[in-house]
């Protein structure tokens, strides 16, 4: 029974997850294949209904590791929005989410359980293209999450998030160009991120590169804001998401 008085309807809430990596140069997301109804085998983000006596920042941590095997405590969460067209869902009561985004460095591969098929990473562009016609309004979630993401990028020092704890200028200007789907100019991205107070701090270190010049690696400066920030310009030539340069 939908209605609980006029104007007053019953309503069920979900978690879902938008998480984000990038592989080989590759701007990827974590997706499940669902094994329940409704849209069962189409492609989903990780996500599930909360429980009683959860929050639901605990039920989207659950629901990540039944899913995937990807355990949320090395993840910081922040949500995208909450989700709530009345047509997004077809069970009853009416569903609504609330989405999450998460940064992190190669996670290495999901493990599905629970009522999940299968568990994969896959390319965001490929991805948003329609290749795996994700399930519920999932689509939509992704495309939001992936811009909030690529407009961190500008204003904020969320980019470390993507990196090992210790990384060059070469592997954190890829993270941009993975992001953005851009080719990023290489002078000018390391003066602006080694001029950008508290953005990136030297390690002392040096990493040998193939190219056999020796590139020193850096770790996060204690900056959350970029300033000034690192905008995207028309000046910044477009490319697809396939990888990063060497």
């Amino acid at each position: 029974m939908a209605m609980v008085g006029r104007d007053r309807v019953a309503v069920m809430v979900t978690a879902d997850l938008v998480i984000l990596t990038i592989r080989s140069g590759t701007l990827m997301v974590l997706l499940v294949k669902r094994d329940n109804e409704p849209f069962k085998g189409r492609f989903a983000l990780p996500g599930g209904f909360l429980r009683d006596q959860e929050t639901i920042e605990k039920a989207a941590a659950r629901e990540l590791s039944e899913e995937t095997g990807v355990r949320a405590e090395s993840l910081h969460l922040e949500q995208v929005r909450l989700y709530s067209d009345p047509r997004r869902d077809p069970r009853r009561p009416r569903v609504l989410t609330c989405a999450f985004l998460a940064i992190a460095p190669d996670l290495g591969d999901p493990v599905p359980g629970t009522d999940a098929q299968d568990a994969l990473w896959s390319p965001v562009d490929a991805v948003l293209a329609g290749t795996h016609d994700l399930a519920f309004d999932h689509d939509t979630i992704l495309a939001d999450a992936v811009e909030q993401a690529r407009a961190k990028l500008e204003y904020s020092t969320i980019a470390t998030a993507f990196c090992q704890p210790q990384f060059t200028i070469g592997e954190l200007r890829e993270v941009y160009e993975a992001v953005w789907g851009v080719d990023v100019d290489r002078p000018n991205f390391h003066r602006k991120v080694t001029g950008s107070p508290g953005f990136v701090v030297p390690t002392g270190s040096k990493r040998q590169q193939p190219n056999g010049r020796p590139a020193t690696l850096y770790t996060p400066g204690a900056a959350e804001v970029l300033s000034p920030p690192m905008l995207r310009t028309p000046r910044t030539r477009a490319r697809p998401l396939s990888g990063a340069d060497a």
